[in-house]
């Protein structure tokens, strides 16, 4: 198949189905001046994280199994926790590649290849994280150890603490941005700028656009992160207020940050790439969101600066799935709600019980809001060795679910299509 040139894969996803178009509607879709980006509809995207590659033989391998199984766009994660997996002009080669060129750009192998199969390619970035790991990194100009004043400091000036290791497995969180910080939230619009400029992207996916304020340590209560001094003089000249004041205004104005920082991003890829997509992964239940997080995400949608808001709504419970659907479909008019669904929270059944169920929630996405987004790659298809040690056994291929899966979604390709 010849791959597609960017205008054409453009009006491919504005347009359902094949039809006549007057030459004065053409020339508009084709001088770029359409009414912005937009996802292909319906949407059958499908995540793939950094622990799912390692060489460029398995990026080939991901993106031809995402294309036979009908999925029609890739949530490629090229940047986790402070390092990236595509040529970085602000951050050092991902700790996978120790710190070092190996050799290939995975993103643009991706962007490539997910283009001659007609597939679009959304380049996955983890906002907020910066670092995870029992030790501090070993690169130098990694953001742990260049610019430690950006991280997370309770009020009695201690660093949020690296995560810890049980036996030989890694437990706990990322080491995260402050985004209070308006040179932490330049920063990151310079991270997605980089991408958006330098590469041939359908969109930009924000992951842990929010504060990843999870535990460390199982039980431990969670510091009322950030307490730096930098962060409560800029909270004082907003508000005149200080931190124990009024909690409600405190948490108001945390969320505030964290929504400067996506309409920054947004406002840059209206200019730098205006055809890509910007979306979020946010909470299955917005107000929780908004409140735990401060993911304000349904102002988001609402004022415009969302694309596309993929909701994390991962339960085995489809009955739960389908209740926490109805929390966002009254915006689906606003943004495109994509249900993401994970096969990976459905381990304790057997492999045709958990095809079944995920068949089920496939439904009742595509019922509810006509798309759908799997978490993730490696629950569909066989782990690279490179990547065994990397992905936890639950989110693993599960046997007797897989087949059966993608002949299902196999079949959704072809009907829509």
């Amino acid at each position: 198949m010849q791959a597609l040139t960017k205008t054409q894969r453009y009006i491919r996803a504005i347009l359902p189905t094949p039809m006549c178009l007057c030459l004065g509607v053409l020339a508009v879709l084709l001088t770029g001046c359409a009414n912005g980006p937009r996802l292909a509809d319906p949407l059958r995207a499908i995540w793939v994280t950094r622990y799912d590659y390692k060489s460029a033989d398995d990026v080939k391998q991901i993106v031809a199994d995402c294309a036979d199984a009908g999925f029609n766009a890739i949530l490629f994660q090229v940047c986790g926790n402070g390092t990236s997996f595509y040529k970085s002009n602000f951050e050092p080669w991902a700790e996978e590649f120790n710190f070092e060129d190996p050799g290939f750009d995975p993103l643009a192998l991706a962007i490539d290849l997910a283009h001659e199969r007609d597939v679009a390619l959304h380049a996955w970035v983890n906002v907020m994280p910066a670092w995870r790991g029992p030790d501090p990194p070993a690169h130098p100009d990694q953001l742990y150890n260049k610019h430690p004043d950006w991280f997370w400091y309770d009020k009695d000036g201690n660093r949020q603490p690296l995560n810890h290791k049980v036996g030989e497995h890694e437990r706990g969180w990322y080491a995260s941005l402050n985004p209070c910080l308006p040179e932490v939230r330049d920063y990151l619009v310079g991270v997605f700028r980089d991408i958006a400029s330098n590469y041939d992207i359908d969109g930009l996916h924000m992951d842990y656009v929010r504060f990843p304020n999870e535990r460390v340590v199982p039980g431990e209560t969670i510091p009322d992160y950030p307490r730096d001094a930098r962060t409560l003089a800029l909270y004082k000249a907003d508000t005149g207020l200080t931190p124990g004041e009024n909690a409600d205004v405190w948490n108001q104005w945390r969320a505030r940050q964290v929504t400067r920082l996506v309409t920054a991003i947004h406002a840059m890829l209206r200019e730098s790439n205006p055809h890509a997509i910007l979306s979020a992964a946010v909470t299955s239940v917005p107000n929780r969101g908004a409140q735990s997080y401060f993911q304000d995400a349904r102002t988001w949608v609402s004022d415009g600066v969302l694309d596309a808001a993929i909701i994390m709504n991962y339960s085995g419970n489809v009955n739960v799935f389908r209740e926490r659907l109805k929390e966002w479909t009254p915006f689906q008019g606003e943004a495109r709600i994509v249900p993401g669904l994970s096969i990976g929270r459905l381990s304790g059944d057997t492999g045709a019980e958990a095809a079944e169920k995920v068949k089920q929630e496939i439904d009742i996405a595509r019922a509810t809001t006509g798309s759908f987004c799997v978490f993730a790659y490696a629950s569909l298809f066989p782990t690279a060795d490179a990547a065994l040690d990397s992905i936890p056994a639950a989110d693993q291929a599960k046997p007797g679910a897989t087949t059966g899966l993608l002949d299902y979604l196999q079949e959704l390709a072809a009907t829509d299509d």
